[in-house]
Parts: C-alpha cells; structure tokens; sequence
C-alpha cells in the first residue's frame, strides 16, 4: 500500500473504533457463557452425520469480568480473506490483531496470500505493527489479496495441516461469506476428525447481505456498500428531477437476493425497484415485468413528468421462473450441443439452432429477447458450462423490451434511457463508522474464541440497533445454519442463504411507500457517507436493520 493517502486517508487512519462493553478489557478478561444444544436449520440427520465433532455445540455469548478468566501464552493465528472484497475486512484483521497482541506481545499474525490458495500451498506475510497500521478503516482486501479457491478435497486439508504444523498455528480464522464460512466449518471438522490441535474460525462477510439468521444480523460490508450506491442514486436522482428528460435503469449487486436493492430504495425512494424474490413468489414473466415497469412510465409521462430512476438486481432474471427454465435448458443444450450452436454464424442462427434443443415455451422466450442479450445467453459460460448470469446487461434488457411495449401502446412521449450498474463502485470503499467499529468488533470476538479453543465457530456481534454500549458479542456454530442442498449433481452441506422476507418489515415498508415513490419525487439524496460529525448522522446503521428491530428510521 502506498504510504501517499489522501486527506481524509490520514484523518481516516486515526479513527479509533470503537468495541462492545464485554470485549473493552480485554481477551483474558472475557466470561465465555455458552446457551443450549444448537442444531442445523434443516436436514439435521444429514448435517449431524456429516459434522460428528462439530455438530450441536453451544451459541457462544461474551461477558465482560474483572477477574481474568484464562491463562494467555503466546497465540500464533492465520487469517484469510475470501471471496469478492467488502468494506471493512481489513479492520476484522485489525481485530483480531490487537486481540491476540492483547493476550501476550509475542503472538503473531501470519496473513495467506491470495484467499484460501495461500493458505493450501503455505503463501503468507507475518502482519506486524507498522503494516497493520496502513490498512486500519481502509476500504479493500489489499493487505493480503483475496482469492476464490474452494476447500473442498481431502489433498487440501492434509495440505493445510502440513502448513499448520510447519506454523504452529493454534488457529485459522476464515474471513468469507456463505460459502467460505461453510469451507470453513468442514475444515473444521477434518481437523478436529484428525485431532489437529488448530481452531476453524469464520467471519460473516458479503456485501449482498445474504448470510444473516437470528444471530448474524447483518453481513459487515453491507452497510458500507449501499450507503456508497445509495449517494450515486441519489445524484442520479438529483439529476433526473433536474433535467427532466432520462429515466436512469440501474443495476445493483446482489445476485441471489435482492438486499442491496430494497435497502437503496429505503435510502433513496426510487420510482421503481424490482424486489426478485417478489416476482419468483408471484411467478410473473417477464413480458409482466416489462409491462409494470411501462405502467409506472406511462402514469408519470401523464403528469408531464417523463423522467425516472428504476432499480435493477443484478439476479432478477433467474427469478423470472420462465428465465430461469430458458437457462436450465439452454446449459444442457449447450452441454451437448456446443459446436453446432456456436458454429451456426450470426447470432440469429446460433438462436435458430439452440432452439431446436429447448422446449417450446423456451424458444419463444429466447427468440422475444434483443441479440446482444441472446448471444451472451449462448456464449458467455462459467467453468461449470453455466451462463454468467452476473455478465448478462438486464439493465440493457429492460430498457430495450419497455421500449417495445411502449411503442406497442402507441406511447405518444419521449422514452429516452439511460443505463448504469453499480458494482465494484461499493466493494473496496472505505468503511463507515458502523462498518468500521462492526468489523473490528468481529475480529476481536475472534481472537476470543481463539484464546478459549473454540472451532466451528463464526463470530458474532448482535443487538446493533442499541448502541455500540449494548452490542453483544459471541460465538455462533456454522453447522446451526446449514441444511442440504443440490450442487453440481451432488448434495452439499451449506449455509442457507437469507432471501428477501417478503413478510418481513423492510419489505413491507417498502410495498406501502413504492405507489406513492413511483408517482412523485419523493427522493432522498443520502449524499457521501459522512465518516466526522453528529453521531446520528455518521454512526447510524443501515434501513434494513432499524426496521427489523423497530428502531426510527432517521427521516
């Protein structure tokens, strides 16, 4: 990292973040309190089976003491970071830095290069004091990099065990989202089968906001990534209703839930937001969501008002049940039939040819789509052979068939759109106050669950909406929120993902304020995130969270 930060890196750099109550003395000085028997979400037998070691252990909650509670000789921890980037990861190492140097001085902190490849082949960095002191409330996972390679074979754990003896490691603390946390959890147990002596620990990370449950209210990175995309929406916004000319069709991450999207409408009050989760349960086509969007259109056209902002999940089109078939046939086409589609010539012809290969209802989806969209339909595949339905231009796709459907109803106004996607605009920014004190709460709850020997555990911080001073911090085991599902033609033990609750009370606000957003300009223009001044303004969590735990939202 470049010594040469900004202004603000500097004043940045200096903000201290802040801990629960029941960590502020301390690891040694932390009462570990351990609740009932836990048990995996769905498919008990099955996840029981397969976790015999980890199974069924305790939730974890922390509590502060004057007496000292453990002995603490010197704690030799790796951490990786895992998966795509999200603000504030750099203060959970921070976390778990100080946590274990307030042990005893000499422990240390080895950082695997890459994600979990490094900590396979045994690449790493000892993070000391002065390298630490570069990345505190940094944005990014530049300290040591992230990666994606999955821990998954037995040659791999055996690997990992190699290097941990080669380290005398007493932990690995695994900073990742649902997937990762679930590698870690069977890393876990591998270990424990094979009485390794060296905790699994996980931190619960992704800006799409779908690894939360009862424990885990939200994923650190959420926070920050939506109040960044909620201020491009807001001057979007606030160019829109100045101009007056362009509706504004924006993607935003969040391929499979729509998170990101709900709570930018929370913040920012757009004209259109497509919830994917409410269009799966209501089983609409996309002609049905062509022609909401179209509806909204012409009724705003008809008070002069000929401009608009429209919210798009980037995974919208796997929820439109009749997509998602065309995807699920046109992989299996593609699977057997590669070369004759591929080879056909123009895009029109690819079409012609993968259509003789799907069912009829498919083929006439594929063939109402615009060609850029078919073509990246038919070419553009993951190393699995499935479509990259993350690369797919549903923002273009919309704009294009509403376009249509308005010519079609003889639309007498001017459609003029314009489209955008906000993506790696969130992932690497600085955190907020919430993001920053969060992620470093986590941290610290970790190297507790280090100090005491714990393994399958994710930490945990919880109680956000009270204040920092009532935050509660602990321990969650992974194996709780797991249950089966079907993966690449096999059944695989994961963390469930957390949809959109469509009866849950961020939607629900949503759902009773989107007729009158879609009709006026009732935007909010959240502006940059504000890191100095009233704590109201810059330590405030996010939407989603205040509703859920009937906090006032700050309007």
């Amino acid at each position: 990292m470049s010594d040469n930060l900004s202004v603000l890196g500097k004043a940045r750099a200096d903000y201290k973040p802040k801990l629960p109550l029941s960590l502020r003395k301390g690891p040694l000085k932390v009462l570990v309190n351990s609740g009932k028997a836990t048990e995996s979400v769905r498919d008990q037998d099955k996840i029981k089976a397969l976790f015999p070691n980890t199974y069924g252990v305790p939730v974890l909650t922390f509590e502060g003491s004057e007496e000292r509670q453990t002995s603490g000789g010197p704690l030799n921890v790796g951490v990786v970071l895992s998966g795509g980037q999200a603000p504030g990861g750099h203060n959970v190492i921070a976390g778990i830095f100080d946590g274990i140097k307030a042990v005893i001085g000499s422990s240390k902190l080895i950082g695997f290069l890459g994600g979990p490849g490094g900590l396979v082949s045994g690449k790493y960095i000892e993070i000391d004091r002065e390298l630490m002191s570069k990345y505190r409330n940094t944005g990014g996972f530049d300290i040591i990099q992230s990666g994606r390679t999955k821990l998954e074979s037995t040659e791999q754990f055996d690997k990992c065990i190699e290097v941990v003896k080669q380290l005398d490691l007493n932990a690995i603390v695994i900073i990742g989202g649902d997937d990762s946390n679930t590698n870690a959890a069977i890393l876990a147990e591998y270990f424990a089968e094979k009485k390794v002596p060296c905790s699994v620990i996980g931190c619960p990370k992704t800006i799409d906001g779908d690894l939360k449950n009862e424990y885990i209210e939200t994923s650190f990175g959420f926070d920050t990534a939506v109040k960044t995309y909620s201020e491009l929406i807001g001057n979007i916004e606030r160019d829109a209703n100045s101009a007056q000319k362009y509706w504004h069709f924006i993607k935003l991450m969040g391929r499979s839930a729509s998170h990101i999207g709900l709570e930018a409408a929370l913040q920012t009050h757009p004209n259109v937001c497509l919830i994917s989760e409410e269009i799966k349960e209501q089983k609409l086509t996309l002609e049905e969501v062509v022609n909401s969007i179209a509806d909204v259109i012409v009724g705003r056209s008809a008070d002069k008002k000929n401009f608009g902002v429209a919210l798009i999940p980037e995974g919208l089109v796997e929820f439109i049940p009749e997509f998602g078939i065309l995807i699920s046939e046109l992989n299996e086409a593609l699977a057997n039939n590669e070369a004759e589609i591929k080879n056909a010539g123009k895009v029109a012809d690819m079409a012609e040819v993968a259509c003789k290969h799907i069912s009829e209802a498919s083929a006439k989806l594929l063939k109402s789509l615009p060609e850029g969209i078919q073509l990246q339909l038919m070419l553009d595949r993951d190393p699995h052979g499935n479509v990259q339905v993350s690369l797919i231009e549903t923002e273009k796709l919309l704009i294009e068939m509403v376009s249509k459907e308005l010519t079609s109803r003889a639309f007498k106004s001017k459609f003029a759109a314009l489209n955008h996607f906000f993506g790696y605009e969130g992932r690497c920014a600085a955190p907020s106050n919430f993001d920053a004190d969060y992620c470093y709460s986590l941290g610290y709850a970790a190297s507790v669950l280090v100090l005491h020997g714990k393994t399958g555990y994710m930490a945990s911080v919880r109680n956000l909406t009270k204040g920092i001073e009532n935050w509660v911090a602990g321990g969650v085991p992974v194996t709780m929120m797991m249950n089966i599902e079907r993966r690449h033609g096999a059944d695989k033990p994961v963390i469930q993902k957390a949809l959109v609750d469509l009866n849950g009370k961020p939607f629900k606000y949503f759902a009773e304020h989107r007729d009158s957003w879609a009709k006026g300009e009732e935007y909010l223009y959240p502006g940059p995130i504000q890191y100095f001044g009233p704590s109201e303004v810059c330590d405030v969590t996010n939407y989603t969270l205040m509703l859920e735990h009937d906090a006032p939202l700050p309007l």
